[in-house]
Order: structure tokens, then C-alpha cells, then sequence
């Protein structure tokens, strides 16, 4: 059966909101791909195209979809089955007042390199925008003459918010601009349900992004990305925030002002899910919790910053 097409043409957002217009409604169980432009919507196209402030609308999401029966309470499944770049060249920047060294004197802000992206390989069917896999693909990002690996990432990928409106730049407990590499090919990511329908928007890829994401960016760059959306109806744990299954670990994402604050949410939740899944007191979960979790960072370049507690999936099994 052929999978609906949804594209950042059909809508898309730079907020995500309580009240939210959906552009498609998915069945439970749908499986969707969904097209994506660069966070900067092709406003940068080669190194004399420079980003003198991060624009107010920024990290399309293209969306949101609904997704038929899920409501608040609920936890909505978005299984990544393939993430695959559309164009030949990624971009990586600096903007004045953003990045981790963005107080520097040294590194200019602004600053651009447009990457060249031999897509040759990527998924199982071949090159950019054909059907296959996604995720580490055989593909390369070309910087200065070093060839750096293509691993997709969406970098925006959230739902409608429980009370107010959040920019596509800000990452919060709905998700948001996590800029989580986990968020490939070949996992699950979990998201709490807030509003009816879920709504469901995503965008922001990186044709390769490092943790910590340290400049500000990744290669950004367009994508088609195959998903299948499924609602998991009164959950045996509830979920406050993202939760990714790699199919290795179980890891709970959490943002917040600070890092600390992120990584406290997110052995949090795992402190719970913990509890919940070998029936430990909290503080027999949390005891274990140091043990056997990992401790990693998203990004610490947005409004806030975004951590993980990864869990391997030997000490945690997912809950839904």
C-alpha cells in the first residue's frame, strides 16, 4: 500500500501550540512519509550567504498531523523507518548571539560553509530521495576536503503542547528542536499526547549532527522521512517527555534552562520507568539508575538545552 505523502507545502508550522489546524489526519497504524525543507528554507545556498540573527521563523515542521484516536493521556509512537536527504548540498553556520562560543573573539559569527552531500548509497535502494533506509547510510558530507559520514537526523520533531505556545526553535516536554541523533532510521521515539489528535510535526534535518550540536547547527538539509504513527492508549507508565527506543537502550529526553535541570528530569523518568518495570522502590530505581545509565547530551545551543539517560535495553524494556 502506498504510503501518503505529507509535505512541508501541504503546511507547516514554527510554533507548535494548544490549538493546532491539521494538514492530514493519519489512521492509528498509518504509515506516512513526510518532506521536509532545510531549517532555514533554502535561504542559504553557498558561504557568501550569511545569517547575520536567527530568523523569527525558523525549523519548519512540516504539519502537524493528526492522528486519529489518540487523546490526552495517551502516548503517540512515531516508529522512524527510513530518513533520507533531497539535496546535494547541507549548510553549517554560525549567527551572532547563538552557539556555544558564540562570545569568542576568535570565530567569526556570522560564518557559513555549504557542504557538498554525495548521496550515493543512502538507504537500501540507493541515492537521495528514493525509498530505503535511512540512518548511517554509505553517503558522505564534504567540509573543507574531509569526507564526514551521512547519519539524517530530524532535528524538530514534536506535538501540540499542553498550555502554551513554544517556537519550533525552543525544545521543551512536548519535544520540539531536540536536535537528538537519536532521532534516525531504526527507532522509536515516544511522545506524551496533550490535545486531541496528537498533532504531530517534524522538520529540521541535519544530513550529519553531532551531540552537543556545539555551533548551532548540524549540515542542514531537506529530507523524506518514513514514519508509522500509532497511538498507545492508557499506558502503563504515563510519559511527561520523549522517550527514544534505538533498539540498544531505552533513553528518556528532557530539556530544560540548564543542564543540570535536564539531566535531573530525565533521571526522573527513568528513575520511574525503572521502578516500573522491575517493581523497584524509587530508591532502589534510583540506586540502579547509577549503575547502569549513561548520561548524554542532546544539545546545549537553544533557548533550552536537551539531555538523555540511556538505559541499555538488557536493564529496560519499553513500557507501551
Amino acid at each position: 500500500m502506498p504510503r501518503e505523502l505529507v509535505s512541508h507545502r501541504d503546511g507547516h508550522v514554527y510554533e507548535f501550540a494548544p490549538e493546532m489546524e491539521p494538514v492530514y489526519e493519519a489512521a492509528d497504524g498509518e504509515s506516512l512519509t513526510i518532506e521536509t525543507i532545510d531549517s532555514l528554507n533554502g535561504a542559504i545556498q553557498t558561504d557568501d550567504d550569511l545569517l547575520d540573527a536567527i530568523p523569527e521563523e525558523v525549523n519548519a515542521a512540516t504539519g502537524p498531523i493528526a492522528v486519529e484516536g489518540a487523546s490526552p493521556g495517551d502516548v503517540l509512537a512515531v516508529e522512524i523507518e527510513a530518513v533520507r536527504v533531497t539535496e546535494d548540498v547541507g549548510r553549517v553556520l554560525t549567527a551572532p548571539g547563538f552557539g556555544l562560543l558564540q562570545d569568542d573573539p576568535e570565530i567569526e559569527h556570522p560564518a557559513t560553509r555549504v557542504t557538498e552531500v554525495d548521496a550515493e548509497g543512502t538507504g537500501s535502494e540507493g541515492g537521495a530521495g528514493e525509498s530505503g533506509g535511512g540512518g548511517a547510510s554509505g553517503g558522505s558530507v564534504e567540509f573543507e576536503g574531509i569526507d564526514v559520514p551521512i547519519d539524517p537526523v530530524i532535528g524538530t520533531i514534536g506535538v501540540a503542547t499542553a498550555e502554551e505556545s513554544v517556537s519550533t526553535l525552543t525544545p521543551d516536554d512536548h519535544g520540539g528542536n531536540l536536535d537528538t541523533t537519536d532521532m534516525t532510521a531504526g527507532t522509536t521515539a515516544y511522545f506524551p499526547v496533550f490535545q486531541e489528535g496528537a498533532m504531530l510535526a517534524m522538520g529540521d534535518s541535519k544530513a550529519a549532527m553531532a551531540d552537543g550540536e556545539m555551533c548551532g547547527t548540524g549540515a542542514e538539509i531537506g529530507t523524506e522521512i518514513d514514519v508509522t504513527v500509532s497511538v498507545v492508549e492508557d499506558p502503563a507508565v504515563g510519559l511527561d517527555r520523549p522517550l527514544v527506543d534505538t533498539g540498544d537502550a531505552v533513553k528518556t529526553v528532557a530539556s530544560a534552562g540548564t543542564l543540570e535541570e535536564a539531566v535531573e528530569l530525565a533521571n526522573r523518568d527513568v528513575v520511574r520507568l525503572l521502578a516500573h518495570d522491575h517493581g523497584f522502590s524509587r530508591t532502589e530505581a534510583y540506586l540502579f539508575s547509577s549503575l547502569v545509565g549513561g548520561l548524554e547530551i542532546s544539545q546545549v545551543v537553544d533557548p533550552q538545552v536537551t539531555a538523555r539517560n540511556a538505559i541499555p535495553s538488557e536493564y529496560l524494556a519499553v513500557p507501551f
